[in-house]
C-alpha cells in the first residue's frame, strides 16, 4: 500500500527542469566571457582600422556582385579556355589547378563568411537576450528553493502526521 502511495509527485519534474536550467546557466557562463572578449576584440579591431574598413566595405560590395553572378563564374572557372588564354608552362600547371580549386572553395564559403561579418553589429542584443536569459534563470532557480523548502515542510508534516 505505501509502494502505491509513494509514487512520483509532479514537484519532481519541476526539480529536473530546474537542473536544465542550472546546466543552461553555466553553459552561458562559459560563452558569455568569449562573446565578450569577441566583441571588445572586434571592437578595438575596428577602431584601428578607419580608413581601410571603407575598402573592405567596397570589397565586400565587389564580392556580393560576384556572388550574384556565382553560376556564370562557375561555368567561365570550369569552361576550357585553351584558345583564349596565354600559354602556360608546364612547370606550373600544378600550381594552376591548385590555385583555381582553392579560388572556387573560397568562393562557395564566401557566403558564410559574408554573414560572419554582417552579424557583427548583432552581438549587443545577442548579449542583452543572454542577460535577460540569465536573470530568467536566477528567477527559476529562487522559485526551485521556495518550491524545495515547501516540500521538505511538506515531508515532515506527513511523518508527524503518520507517527500519530
Amino acid at each position: 500500500t505505501l509502494d502505491l502511495t509513494c509514487r512520483r509527485a509532479p514537484c519532481f519534474a519541476k526539480f529536473a527542469e530546474m537542473e536544465e536550467m542550472v546546466k543552461m546557466e553555466a553553459e552561458i557562463n562559459e560563452v558569455q566571457p568569449l562573446l565578450l572578449s569577441a566583441t571588445i576584440g572586434s571592437t578595438l579591431q575596428f577602431y584601428f582600422i578607419g580608413e581601410k574598413c571603407e575598402i573592405l566595405q567596397d570589397m565586400s560590395r565587389h564580392l556580393e556582385a560576384i556572388l550574384k553572378e556565382k553560376r556564370n563564374l562557375r561555368k567561365r572557372l570550369i569552361k576550357h579556355r585553351c584558345q583564349e588564354s596565354l600559354p602556360v608552362e608546364a612547370t606550373y600547371h600544378k600550381s594552376i589547378v591548385e590555385l583555381l580549386t582553392e579560388a572556387v572553395t573560397f568562393i562557395e564559403k564566401l557566403e558564410s563568411h559574408l554573414q560572419s561579418v554582417r552579424s557583427i553589429p548583432q552581438i549587443p542584443h545577442m548579449m542583452n537576450n543572454m542577460d535577460t536569459t540569465l536573470s530568467k534563470t536566477e528567477v527559476l532557480m529562487i522559485e526551485l528553493e521556495e518550491l524545495t523548502e515547501q516540500i521538505l515542510k511538506w515531508e515532515e508534516l506527513q511523518k508527524e502526521v503518520y507517527s500519530n
